[in-house]
């Protein structure tokens, strides 16, 4: 038996998609305007081939920085024409701004505008249709879940939240239930080949939280239609590849033993390097808070009327606490009653205490931290011991997440909002996991990227 195939593309291949074809729609709407117009400050030539690389290095920079490669705003209209605005100024500014690398000022400023036109409309043009026909149900995943009903629609609603392509047909289970418990159709043992068939399933995903929960006669069934070609994930799999988070609730108690850390966690040059750039970052970082200290100092004593600093302790690497240092963004005595999660509009943090996290200014002082070697630049953003124990309590895992160092920003920091709740603090766990299990340099520079990016949209928490 062989299904029929349909065209679908993975996240990670629509992202490729995106980033290509932007370039290559912008090459095309320059190279047309050279053609037609006067238009001579960019032409495509193997005398000057940097002039391109140059200029597709910005648009995949600024693009992802403006969030042109997150899926959720390449499939919202709105989003989407936002971040080619700002993608396409921020492009055209510095481009103009690099004239070693790039062509000089033109003399005819009007070409300045025929370039930022022609980056823009190319942008819009290929978004659109990307909207229309890649972002389309024409390109859903149609899948088959094997497990049982009771967990079936929390475990489609974590995928679908995120992946709103997929699309489950329907389950199917080797236990005897009494009663269908989710809102999908239960396929007949007997019925799967056929209904794999005639459906044309992308691929089905084993969803048992232990292996032993499948039947003999369904793995026999599963190994015989992997053998036609079906492709056969596991969901934690798919949850991965779907979120970038690990799904924490869906695995077994011997978690430890084969939980797969990445090598950078002990590799000595990764190490020494992080560390290398931590301190480079550190004395940068404490410069700009130097330039700016007179200003908040002023604004700090008008709105917040009170000392500028504030401690606190916080649980680092191997769960060994140590003193954070930020500037003070809520009021006087703000926990007299008891430490408390900060929430969404707390009424604790002053009017110039908001914008102080909002622009992440309120963590410059941590440079200081990252100097002394008690955080780095990139990790799991540190936690008060009180929170720790209370979390760890209900979430499992969650002390995994100290056998790295604490960091200013984050995989979690830059993909979820601010944790005030137990079920924000496990999402941001698994954020946390996935980010030490795959912990890298280009994931580094990719938080680094999406850090700049929350800052300059002032989603700072």
């Amino acid at each position: 038996m062989k299904t029929k195939k349909k065209i679908h593309f993975e996240i990670s291949e629509r992202k490729v998609l995106l980033r290509i074809i932007d370039v290559f729609f912008v090459l095309i709407s320059l190279y047309t305007l050279g053609s037609v117009f006067s238009f001579s400050y960019f032409y495509i030539d193997f005398s000057n081939f940097y002039w391109t690389i140059v200029l597709a290095l910005y648009l995949n920079f600024f693009g992802t920085i403006f969030e042109l490669y997150n899926l959720q705003v390449a499939s919202n209209q709105y989003q989407m024409v936002k971040s080619i605005i700002l993608t396409t100024s921020s492009t055209v500014l510095f481009y103009l701004l690099t004239p070693i690398f790039t062509p000089t000022l033109p003399e005819n400023r009007t070409q300045i505008i025929y370039f930022y036109i022609a980056i823009f409309v190319a942008l819009l043009i290929w978004r659109f249709i990307y909207l229309k026909l890649f972002a389309s149900n024409r390109f859903v995943k149609r899948v088959l879940f094997v497990c049982d009903s009771k967990s079936l629609n929390k475990k489609v609603k974590d995928l679908v939240t995120v992946n709103p392509h997929y699309q489950v047909m329907g389950f199917v289970t080797s236990q005897e239930e009494s009663e269908n418990k989710s809102n999908y159709y239960e396929i007949p043992f007997e019925e799967l080949e056929d209904f794999i068939f005639d459906n044309s399933l992308t691929e089905i995903v084993i969803a048992f939280k232990r292996k032993d929960e499948i039947s003999i006669q369904l793995y026999e069934k599963l190994l015989g239609l992997l053998e036609d070609g079906v492709i056969i994930r596991e969901y934690d799999q798919v949850y991965e590849a779907s979120t970038n988070r690990l799904p924490v609730t869906y695995l077994s108690k011997d978690f430890y033993k084969y939980f797969p850390f990445s090598r950078s966690n002990q590799n000595k040059f990764y190490l020494t390097a992080t560390r290398f750039l931590d301190v480079i970052f550190s004395f940068i970082g404490i410069l700009i808070g130097l330039c700016v200290a007179p200003i908040i100092i002023i604004l700090n004593f008008i709105w917040n009327r009170g000392s500028l600093f504030y401690t606190q302790e916080r649980v680092g690497k191997n769960n060994k606490p140590f003193t954070i240092y930020k500037l003070r963004t809520m009021v006087k005595d703000a926990e007299k009653n008891g430490a408390v999660f900060a929430i969404t509009n707390d009424t604790r943090i002053t009017p110039f205490g908001k914008f102080l996290r909002k622009s992440r200014l309120d963590e410059v002082p941590q440079f200081i931290n990252v100097l002394k070697g008690d955080m780095s630049i990139i990790g799991p953003r540190p936690e008060r011991p009180i929170f720790v124990k209370q979390i760890a309590e209900k979430l499992p895992f969650y002390q995994t997440r100290h056998i790295i160092k604490p960091g200013l920003t984050g995989w979690a920091q830059v993909n979820h909002a601010y944790t005030d709740t137990i079920d924000d603090a496990l999402i941001k766990l698994q954020y946390d996991l996935f980010y030490i299990k795959h912990r890298s340099i280009f994931l580094d520079v990719n938080i680094i990227i999406k850090t700049i990016g929350t800052v300059l949209f002032y989603k700072g928490q």
